[in-house]
């Protein structure tokens, strides 16, 4: 026993004697010669003693039931109405007996956890926890229950907020994310796989920041994940991150597993996103998104080989939107960002991130790097949730996240965004000329026949390259 307390501090006087003068262990100072020191404590005393960050976050930490209420199995989908749009009455032959067979399909329940912000009963959770719920039941850690309603969500952060009619209840102080650092020890708090399983608390490192989720589906989605190999398992989404302190750094979403089980990784959305989601949904009822309106891909040795950077990270800028916030401040095509605000951008989560703690009409410095020599842009970013029909000063209309203009030959998709029609397929230089089979010769046209249609909206016109072309999304509830 001896000799192994003697190898530690013989270890830690090694490390330590590389720094020209004492510096408190864990600090990061340099040598004569530039080069990075770092001191490493290794005595016993600075093994990670968790029993007060446990006791006191799993107080604010609560189990959540959810119920989606049973439908009938034979109610008309968004792409029933495509296919009826385009093939007739009855496309499957089904007789006129329902296109996906009679019968209803039953009650569902199912669960995740959550975690208390404020006395007054604010609880935060996933998106998807609570999504199509039609009760929501509350758990707290005394055994308590109640019936929780929602306040609001945000699908592109997968963030909910719920509120329960308590008051006094324990609450989880949010820290400041962008402080973690890589290998610093966090806990993980829910309710994983089920109700018997409540108040279950795991450690494990922070083995990344601004991770992206594999198998990415194309919506519309701002991930910049904490990763961790706290173990986590579905009932776990929603629940908390918690560091040595006690303090949330993060909302347990999601795992990665070919079998729906913890396999050594699971990931969080960091404190500083849940907090401007969260203060925004108590605020204005919905999320105010800043937009910097460009579309582009990180910067890894394949994207620098291909595009000629001299650069190995960073945020490669594919696209500008037309009249954005990027294309205002002179940012173009081909530039790589690298900072913004001084923050540090190695890659698109990075930037999504950065961008999202903004509101809309917040000014930022933006560093990027064109053709090898770095420029300062000032960008005063735009509202990602600009109405339909709003003008911009260009002239172009809003429709679904594009801008709409009037031509010759119909209404021209002057820029598609990134928005629900892009998405359905929508592209710069399309021109529209009939909406729901109305023809169009103006972009108000074309938003008056969307705002009168019941379910869906099918657009007919002529790409970009001159040959026909069409496209069908539904409208937003």
């Amino acid at each position: 026993m001896l000799s192994v307390l003697l190898s530690g501090l013989t270890a830690y006087a090694i490390v330590k004697s590389t720094a020209p003068d004492p510096v408190e262990p864990g600090q990061i100072e340099y040598s004569s010669d530039g080069q990075t020191v770092r001191t490493v404590n290794l005595s016993l005393s600075d093994y990670p003693d968790f029993t007060y960050a446990a006791e006191t976050a799993v107080q604010a930490v609560v189990y959540v039931k959810v119920t989606i209420a049973a439908r009938q199995s034979n109610a008309p989908s968004q792409m029933d109405d495509f296919f009826r749009y385009f093939f007739g009455e009855d496309p499957f032959g089904g007789g006129g007996r329902g296109y996906r067979g009679q019968g209803q399909a039953p009650e569902r329940q199912g669960s995740g956890s959550g975690v208390i912000i404020r006395q007054d009963g604010y609880i935060v959770t996933n998106n998807h926890v609570v999504e199509n719920a039609s009760k929501i039941e509350v758990t707290l850690n005394n055994n308590k229950t109640y019936e929780a309603t929602v306040i609001g969500t945000d699908p592109a952060t997968d963030v909910a907020l719920i509120k329960i009619d308590a008051t006094g209840l324990p609450v989880l102080q949010i820290a400041d994310s962008d402080k973690l650092r890589l290998g610093e020890w966090v806990l993980a708090i829910g309710s994983p796989l089920g109700e018997e399983l409540r108040s279950t608390i795991t450690a494990g490192i922070v083995s990344a920041k601004g991770r992206s989720m594999p198998n990415y589906n194309g919506e519309f989605k701002i991930e910049s994940f904490i990763q961790t190999d706290a173990a986590v398992n579905p009932g776990n989404s929603g629940g908390a991150l918690v560091n040595k302190q006690g303090e949330l750094v993060g909302i347990n979403t999601a795992i990665v597993s070919t079998t729906g089980s913890f396999a050594g990784y699971s990931f969080a959305v960091p404190s500083n996103i849940v907090k401007k989601v969260v203060s925004d949904l108590i605020d204005f009822g919905s999320v105010k998104r800043a937009m910097l309106g460009i579309s582009g891909t990180s910067v890894d040795d394949r994207v620098a080989k291909e595009y000629k950077l001299n650069v190995s990270e960073g945020a490669y800028v594919a696209e500008v939107v037309k009249g954005g916030a990027a294309d205002k401040a002179g940012i173009k095509a081909s530039d790589v960002i690298i900072e913004v605000d001084g923050t540090k951008i190695g890659s698109m989560s990075d930037l999504q991130a950065k961008v999202n703690s903004f509101h809309p009409g917040d000014k930022a410095s933006v560093k990027v790097l064109r053709d090898g020599k770095s420029m300062d842009f000032a960008v005063e970013f735009t509202d990602g949730n600009v109405k339909d029909g709003t003008v911009s000063s260009d002239g172009t209309v809003a429709f679904y996240g594009a801008q709409l203009k009037a031509t010759d030959n119909g209404v021209l998709i002057v820029s598609a965004g990134n928005g629900k029609l892009a998405r359905a397929g929508g592209e710069d230089g399309f021109v529209i000329r009939f909406v729901n089979d109305q023809k169009v010769t103006k972009p108000q046209d074309v938003i008056d026949i969307a705002k009168k249609s019941k379910r869906s909206i099918f657009i007919e016109g002529v790409t970009a390259s001159g040959r026909p072309g069409y496209f069908g999304f539904g409208k937003d509830e």
